[in-house]
């Protein structure tokens, strides 16, 4: 064995080694996959494939997960023709990559670059995917030379720019070749094939964003100190929350089919294809996603969406969304449908790092877009470790919720460095999410005031409206605990002057019902023991689930909760603003702050009981002055129910990137 073979041999052990044991993420653009993999309609038609020559040793793992995909697939590699260029090729065969020999001529000194370039189109021709090193042999490094450009203009082949980035010792070569280092991480990203006839410059650019773009995402992979202390939390909180997730199925919180769900067990099959991950927590921030639901399938019809929320009431919505949406593809007159992205529904998993790995695993979603103040530090990290870029849509970051996180800003750095957007409510928001350390942060309004006012049933509407009769009714939405006692001695004060007044009173969570109902005398009914309000009750309690868009519609005004004692927060008052309902509020509804300031004079504020009963007999007298706050509050939000095509346009360009 000559000293050659020998080092040949040690060499390529050793680079198998760091292959396989480095921990890869491999991907990109969905638009680039089946040209990476000459799959589906573009089996057979062959592909450029361009890296950095730093990146030449980690080919081999980019070829391993194409040929996952596709056995057959035929790779090439461009290499240069001297004694370095043909030992690469010789470390990289065993991995079927075939070396084509050659190199750009220059000063008039033949290198084989005629006879390669004419090797490099014929292979194309024939289906290979052909893998160059734009700027090799001999740099200068990360410029691309006009080689690639002509490659890209002769043959008219798609090119697909990658950036990659591993746990490597970089070598005192004039690219900084990278060498892997077992046990390691690697990066690999494919973008979108480059615009056809794109110069030298343009693929020089899309190169080095993409290399930027690994590097990135293999920092924020790493795992920090409060990492590994939020991941031992929820490892040992798991026998916790298997009773907690019991004590909420017999609460009706939970749904016994689907309880694996919440551990990361996927209950229906994941469509080919790409496919866009949206979380909602619960029935306000679900409703508020399906007008982005909608325009993100307009714009990508192929494109599958995967919204999980975390409670039943979120699932019930987009259950009956989904079935409406699936009624309206009706066959066209040629009989045939429309091909059209699938919308499903899972629960979300709890933040325990084997559960989120295993939903993970199974969805491999493209991007994850979350709503609010929805941030769970290991589903986060789980995602930078994967290269999933995640959004935070109609972010909202309170003054208290600010000041705690400054606070905490071991904790705050790692996590909000890995959100690759925040689509803030509005500028106070958008001011404290920079200054938590999200760089890319945008302001496009508030979501919710584009989504669809809550729904109802018909029939249930015209029954109960007759039980009413033509008795007024005031009604007090999303009360909180001490909030209660306030709205029943108001309602009380009302009936001196409109005896005849209903209040109805719906807990934020109506497990409260049953206390809520203690506090009144005699005892009012419950809409949860399926109880109507008989002509003599004063109060009705709604505590049900989903229901408001029923309660709204049956009132003349209604008092928005969580706002009259501190620290309060309020909640969305865009509900009742859309069905036409004269609102007020307490003092204390920072949450939406933004929402209610948006709104401005048509919204009343009141302080206590007495103010709240003032209003509400105002608002029952005067029907002309409360139908023009209601007009004016209507005026004052967007008309238009779709998302913003600003928001658009940088999802779409998140996607891509």
């Amino acid at each position: 064995m000559t000293l050659r073979t020998a080092l040949r041999s040690l060499a390529r052990a050793y680079l198998g080694l760091a292959l396989h044991t480095t921990r890869w993420t491999i991907s990109g653009a969905a638009t680039s996959v089946p040209i990476l993999t000459q799959t589906g309609d573009r089996a057979g038609q062959g592909a450029i494939v361009a890296a950095w020559h730093r990146s030449l040793l980690l080919l081999p793992a980019l070829c391993s997960w194409a040929r996952n995909k596709n056995p057959t697939l035929v790779i090439k590699v461009m290499i240069s023709r001297n004694r370095d260029g043909r030992f690469i090729s010789d470390l990289v065969a065993p991995w079927g990559i075939e070396g084509i020999e050659g190199s750009s001529d220059r000063k008039g000194k033949n290198k084989g670059g005629s006879r390669a370039f004419r090797r490099a189109c014929l292979e194309l021709q024939r289906g290979s995917v052909f893998a160059i090193t734009p700027d090799g042999p001999r740099g200068p490094a990360e410029i691309a030379q006009p080689g690639t450009e002509g490659l890209l203009r002769l043959t008219g082949k798609p090119l697909v720019p990658l950036g990659a980035w591993t746990t490597a010792l970089r070598l005192p070569s004039w690219d900084g070749l990278s060498l892997p280092l077992p046990w390691g991480r690697g990066v690999i990203l494919y973008g979108p094939p480059v615009p056809e006839g794109s110069t030298s410059e343009t693929i020089t650019s899309r190169l080095n964003a993409l290399s930027a773009r690994a590097r990135h995402w293999h920092r924020l992979g790493r795992a920090t100190l409060p990492d590994r202390i939020w991941e031992g939390l929820g490892l040992a909180l798991v026998p916790a929350l298997r009773l907690m997730s019991l004590h909420r199925l017999r609460r009706g919180k939970e749904i016994r089919s689907r309880l694996g769900e919440r551990r990361g067990r996927a209950t229906i099959r994941r469509p080919p294809g790409e496919l866009v991950w949206i979380h909602a927590a619960s029935v306000g921030e679900t409703r508020s996603v399906l007008p982005l639901i909608e325009a993100m399938s307009l714009r990508h019809p192929a494109r599958h969406i995967l919204v999980t929320s975390a409670t039943t009431g979120g699932a019930e919505i987009l259950a009956r969304f989904i079935s409406a949406r699936d009624q309206d593809e009706s066959p066209d007159a040629s009989g045939t449908r429309a091909t059209r992205g699938t919308v499903m529904h899972q629960f979300i998993p709890y933040d325990v790092a084997y559960w989120t790995r295993r939903f993970l695993d199974h969805w491999s979603p493209g991007m994850l877009l979350l709503t609010d103040s929805e941030l769970w530090p290991g589903m986060l990290r789980q995602c930078a470790r994967r290269a999933i870029p995640v959004a935070v849509l109609n972010a909202r970051l309170s003054e208290r919720s600010w000041r705690r996180w400054k606070h905490l800003s071991f904790l705050a750095g790692p996590l909000f460095e890995r959100l690759a957007l925040v689509a803030a409510r509005g500028s106070d928001d958008a001011h404290r999410f920079r200054a938590l350390g999200v760089r890319d942060v945008e302001t496009h309004g508030d979501l919710k005031q584009n989504a669809p006012p809550p729904g109802c049933d018909a029939v249930e509407l015209e029954r109960l409206r007759a039980c009413i009769g033509h008795r007024p009714v005031f009604l007090a939405a999303s009360t909180h605990p001490g909030e209660d006692e306030i709205v029943l001695e108001a309602a009380s004060q009302a009936r001196r002057v409109i005896p005849d007044l209903l209040a109805i009173l719906v807990p934020r969570h109506p497990v409260r019902g049953a206390a809520i109902a203690r506090l009144a005398r005699p005892e009012p009914p419950r809409r949860s023991e399926r109880a109507d309000p008989a002509a003599t009750d004063p109060v009705w309690i709604a505590d049900t689930l989903g229901e408001l868009g029923l309660f709204y519609r049956l009132a003349q005004c209604a008092f928005i909760g969580n706002s009259l004692l501190p620290p309060g927060g309020g909640h969305n008052p865009f509900e009742a603003v859309r069905l036409d309902t004269a609102i007020a509020t307490g003092p204390w509804h920072d949450n939406f702050g933004p929402a209610f300031a948006q709104l401005r004079d048509h919204v009343t504020t009141i302080h206590d009981a007495d103010e709240l009963a003032g209003w509400i007999v105002e608002s029952v007298k005067n029907p002309e002055m409360r139908k023009e706050q209601a007009r004016m509050a209507r005026a004052a939000i967007q008309s238009d129910e779709m998302p913003p095509e600003t928001l658009l346009a940088r999802l779409d360009a998140l996607s891509c990137a």
